[in-house]
């Protein structure tokens, strides 16, 4: 029997459902699950996002997750490069990444190392981004009342 070595990488910032939801779906669909954390200047170098909470903090929130059997912290951009340091077998992804250019090229190259990639509904209600509009937008017009009293 072949053990399913599945990996779900994220920021996992301001953790949310979606979050879970991804985590739970992955760990339904193989025999041990690895967290892959994006660390913050892999976050900043790609994304140009500072994340809220900090590496380490975002890596023990999933290790407290009783479905996730290990946390892998990416300090390289290049995802064939987190499978050659952490050997998954199924990579799993949002389903807001099927038939985009990212998505299709993450599908190609897995594809000639034998991964398999696999999307899970996104939940489109909760995002990270969401929360970091709403979280920035609360603090602006904190800052405006407290000059305008």
């Amino acid at each position: 029997m072949t053990v399913r070595i599945g990996y779900a990488a994220g920021a996992f910032d301001l953790f949310h459902v979606g979050h879970l939801n991804i985590l739970r779906h992955a760990r339904d669909n193989c025999d041990l699950l690895i967290a892959g954390v994006v660390s913050d200047e892999m976050l900043h170098q790609v994304k140009g996002v500072d994340p809220f909470i900090p590496t380490s903090e975002r890596a023990d929130i999933l290790r407290g997750i009783r479905f996730v059997d290990h946390v892998h912290i990416e300090t390289v951009p290049d995802k064939l490069d987190v499978w050659r340091e952490v050997g998954f077998t199924h990579f799993f992804k949002g389903d807001d990444w099927r038939g985009t250019e990212k998505g299709d090229r993450l599908e190609r190259e897995f594809a000639e190392v034998g991964v398999e990639v696999v999307y899970f509904p996104y939940t489109v209600h909760t995002s990270s981004s969401q929360l970091r509009r709403a979280l920035e937008a609360a603090s602006v017009d904190r800052e405006l009342r407290s000059e305008s009293a």
